[in-house]
């Protein structure tokens, strides 16, 4: 299949795009909308969560709410790129606030999978995907207003990433970084080093003007934060995977540099919120809420001394 030329076709209108920075996680959300229509799509919008403190708040999502009623715009989707590691997702928040179907990729019945045996969830944990209004299969369609939208399965950093090309701006989650900053990391339970080069080779075959949006900055070498950049750039100017790299190269790079990275900060409940669509695990008897740690969960030394 010619995805160049898939991606010509589908590139139709130019959205608005306005970005929202959470400085905390490092974390882009998108309100991406039609200009005719005022139809719209939120792309990884974050809950904010005070680790020390256990405290959940809403100010990043109200900001999100603020700018969508005010500009009138309607909400037809809000689209999670895959289930994060370093942020909890205010989707069911935004959804009771603003309406609009909280869709994933199809493949996340296999992070599911993964992550409710790590967590040892029963079998009230549903690993089906259900918790999602939507789930997009790779090329499946959608309508934001009068911009045509496709839903491109990019696995790599986790089974179930997605990107999203709506118009001519292509969200594509945690698979690329600004050219300075890189690729996503592939380490954790179910990702591939080999298997996303392969993704971003894919996108990569889409127009060079396609406007490319990312999820995450991390300002190397103490830059401002930047978020937009294009495929040509991406392209030509990568540090992991311009001139010409070959998959193997990248490989080795890759889980090198992964062997030296920290796990994310709030890694544990991010993942046992966001595989439930941004829902939280079930209340105690006594009406509280708890996240679990799993010990030594992504692997570490026994410890001996314990039962």
């Amino acid at each position: 299949m010619n995805h160049a030329n898939d991606g010509r076709r589908l590139i139709s209108r130019r959205p608005c795009v306005q970005h929202f920075y959470d400085d905390a996680s490092s974390t882009l959300t998108y309100v991406v909308s039609c200009p005719d229509t005022g139809q719209c799509a939120i792309v990884d919008p974050v809950l904010d969560f005070c680790y020390p403190s256990g405290t959940l708040s809403t100010q990043s999502a109200d900001a999100v709410i603020d700018y969508v009623r005010t500009s009138g715009l309607t909400v037809d989707f809000i689209l999670e790129t895959h289930v994060h590691a370093d942020h909890l997702t205010a989707a069911p928040y935004l959804q009771a606030q603003l309406g609009g179907a909280i869709a994933i990729g199809r493949h996340i019945s296999v992070v599911q999978g993964t992550f409710g045996a790590i967590f040892a969830e029963n079998t009230d944990f549903a690993r089906d995907g259900s918790q999602f209004n939507t789930l997009f299969n790779d090329q499946d369609a959608f309508n934001l207003g009068q911009l045509k939208g496709t839903a491109l399965h990019v696995p790599g950093h986790t089974p179930a990433c997605m990107a999203y090309l709506i118009g001519d701006a292509l969200f594509l989650g945690d698979t690329l970084f600004m050219p300075d900053a890189g690729t996503a990391r592939c380490d954790f339970p179910g990702g591939d080093a080999g298997t996303l080069f392969r993704s971003i080779q894919r996108l990569l075959t889409l127009p060079d003007e396609t406007r490319v949006f990312v999820c995450h900055d991390y300002q190397p070498n103490g830059r401002d934060v930047a978020f937009e950049t294009t495929i040509a750039s991406q392209r030509s100017n990568n540090i992991h995977i311009s001139a010409g790299v070959s998959e193997q190269a990248f490989v080795t790079m890759r889980e090198s540099r992964d062997r030296t990275l920290d796990m994310p900060t709030l890694i544990l409940p991010s993942l046992q919120v966001n595989m439930r669509a941004g829902f939280m695990p079930a209340k105690s008897p006594e009406g509280r809420l708890f996240f679990k740690v799993p010990i030594n969960a992504f692997g570490g030394s026994r410890i001996d001394y314990l039962p």
